[in-house]
């Protein structure tokens, strides 16, 4: 049966609505064909408009997957997943050029962003936590490309990602005591290594009486807590106005009373606000950070400091006064791992990152030169 049959802004406004099948919305949209389609038929036609105008079309089975955390469409409408071990094709194919475009520029709308020859790029929210990325030629030769990030699972815990081998035991317990003795800290590793599922996973695990407030460019992080406050940025409209940073977002959150402070990702100006706000009274604040190694630390914040105005002496003080703990992640073949933990130490004019613990081959925490800093930050110094 073609989908053409009821009027479209009907259509898309009912669906909108999310209501359920075999209500007064089958006769408005499927009228006396409801009844012939039978309950399952009417909920599959309903779920195939809904996907193709409201949802993620072609792309909707992908993200109904547990695993899934990015769906990647090339230009030729070839699709590819990551389940948590790398990316790998799929079966599903979005259609020739012209058909990535439309998803494209339809999924952009969905996000209130605008996506065309004059303004080929745009990232913004299709749905809460699904994260759109999507690139239009020129800047892509051969068609558009469009990368969902999936961060809208809902139950992300220290010991769900300890059964899904990110950490062990004594790692897990380390962690928690990282966050019951409010000690500032990062998460860094490149893309995908599980930064915001470890961060959401950690911020939950923290007092229940805290006041958590969350800024982050795109939302991503869904945190099971039960008094979080989350702020999101905004992109310019068509006239060029009315954008909203992370600068924004961060100062607004300082006059919101946080017991938590949680930058989602710190990858700009907005570095010099966070330290800063790190560093006047509101302990246990945390993010994340992309970063190539524990070492390569202080180097990545002064260079995003350089950005907001600072000179490297001013970054290196201010980090050092707000953040004691890094946890660097690691993508792996059977899935994403607390590689190591390091603490920040003046060492050098700069600061430098110590290992305090790493992984072992069997999956054991392995004790570094910085354990007994780590320690007593931990209030493990007695062992």
């Amino acid at each position: 049966m073609s989908a053409a049959g009821p009027p479209i802004g009907l259509l898309t406004s009912r669906l909108r609505s999310g209501q359920s099948p075999r209500t007064s919305l089958d006769q408005s949209l499927l009228g006396g064909r409801a009844a012939l389609l039978g309950d399952e038929g009417t909920a599959a036609t309903l779920s195939g408009w809904r996907a193709e105008l409201v949802g993620l079309g072609p792309l909707e089975g992908l993200a109904a997957e547990e695993l899934v955390t990015d769906i990647l469409v090339n230009g030729d409408g070839r699709t590819w997943v990551d389940r948590g071990s790398g990316v790998v094709p799929t079966g599903v194919h979005v259609g020739d050029a012209a058909a990535v475009r439309r998803l494209a520029v339809r999924l952009a709308g969905l996000a209130g962003r605008r996506l065309d020859d004059s303004q080929p790029w745009v990232d913004g929210e299709v749905a809460p936590g699904i994260r759109l990325h999507a690139v239009l030629p020129p800047i892509a030769p051969h068609g558009a490309h469009l990368s969902l990030r999936l961060g809208r699972r809902a139950g992300w815990t220290m010991e769900g990602l300890a059964g899904r081998g990110m950490f062990g035991e004594e790692m897990s317990d380390l962690l928690q005591r990282l966050v019951n003795r409010r000690v500032g800290f990062l998460i860094t590793g490149g893309t995908g290594t599980g930064k915001s599922s470890l961060l959401a996973a950690l911020v939950a695990a923290s007092n229940p009486h805290d006041r958590v407030v969350v800024v982050e460019d795109v939302r991503e992080l869904q945190i099971e807590h039960p008094h979080v406050v989350s702020l999101q940025g905004r992109s310019a409209n068509v006239e060029g106005a009315g954008a909203v940073t992370l600068v924004d977002l961060v100062r607004q959150a300082l006059r919101m009373r946080p017991d938590r402070l949680v930058v989602g990702e710190a990858r700009g100006a907005e570095v010099r606000e966070f330290l800063a706000a790190l560093n006047t009274g509101h302990e246990g604040g945390c993010g994340t950070l992309h970063a190539n190694r524990l070492r390569d630390v202080p180097a990545r914040v002064a260079a995003l400091g350089a950005l907001a105005g600072l000179d490297e002496a001013a970054t290196a003080s201010q980090l050092r006064s707000a953040v004691n703990v890094v946890i660097h992640l690691r993508r792996r073949a059977e899935g994403r791992l607390v590689e190591s933990v390091g603490v920040l130490e003046a060492a050098r004019a700069r600061g430098s990152v110590t290992t305090a613990v790493t992984v072992g081959a069997a999956g054991e925490p392995v004790r570094g030169p910085g354990w007994p800093a780590l320690a007593e930050l931990l209030g493990l110094a007695e062992r």
